[in-house]
């Protein structure tokens, strides 16, 4: 059985600076977090100074389209030649903030890896749907955008990050088995079109990730690490978290 390595992903929103980027990059050079894949996603702005230090990084969003009139837009292609090498997609920001639909989603992950481009695809539920367990079928429904353009094969070459909506900014987190039962059903949903591509797909939890509930989550079987908003700002913080990724490889 193939082992997937652990991941730790810091999405800074709409946050940060020169001075935390070069922060975070000594942090995460001292921890020696040779285990773990640790990929920052800042601001478009701190791009340059981010991939200068030679942190691992992604952009927050790409374009779907290649080039043209769209203004305020970015090119996946672009992102990937200043030294991208993730994108985060379907952010549930990005889904209810500025309305991207699931096909457009799907689009844009094509683009993305068109462009060489690793996508973190981001699916999730809100409150109320799981309220009304529509969970799976939420999920489902926004995997199935992907799976139905770009066949299960294109998983191969993503992430994909269970956000609970719920759980996003509030200080809420789902408890490690809640969070595991949903990862183990993104899990076998895909490994029910293709064992091998679901046996090596890394499933990160993002929702509200701290330094008290990290380990235990990623000690679940079919979590491979996490999305972490707020806790990213904070050097110390991120980098106690990906040691906690760490010690469960």
């Amino acid at each position: 059985m193939k082992l997937r390595k652990k991941m730790v992903a810091g999405n800074w929103k709409m946050n940060g600076s020169v001075e935390l980027v070069n922060q975070m990059a000594n942090a995460v050079k001292a921890a020696e977090l040779d285990n773990v894949d640790v990929v920052v996603f800042p601001p478009f702005p701190l791009l340059s100074n981010a991939i200068n230090t030679g942190l691992n990084v992604g952009s927050q969003t790409v374009s779907h389209e290649e080039a043209g009139a769209f203004t305020g837009e970015v090119d996946a292609s672009l992102v990937y030649e200043l030294g991208c090498k993730y994108t985060l997609v379907g952010h549930s920001e990005r889904r209810s903030l500025y309305g991207e639909s699931d096909s457009l989603i799907a689009k844009k992950f094509a683009r993305a890896q068109s462009s060489q481009l690793i996508p973190i695809l981001c699916v999730g539920e809100t409150e109320q749907e799981r309220e009304q367990d529509l969970t799976e079928s939420v999920i489902s429904k926004q995997l199935d955008a992907v799976i139905d353009d770009l066949g299960v094969v294109s998983l191969d070459k993503s992430v994909i990050a269970y956000e609970p909506v719920w759980a996003i900014g509030t200080g809420k987190t789902a408890t490690p088995e809640q969070a595991q039962q949903v990862h183990q059903f993104i899990r076998t949903k895909i490994a029910a079109l293709d064992a091998d591509v679901a046996q090596s797909l890394i499933i990160l939890y993002g929702g509200s990730v701290n330094e008290s509930s990290s380990e235990l989550l990623f000690a679940q079987p079919d979590i491979d690490g996490g999305l972490v908003g707020g806790a990213s700002l904070k050097p110390d913080s991120f980098v106690n978290i990906c040691q906690s990724a760490q010690g469960n490889v």
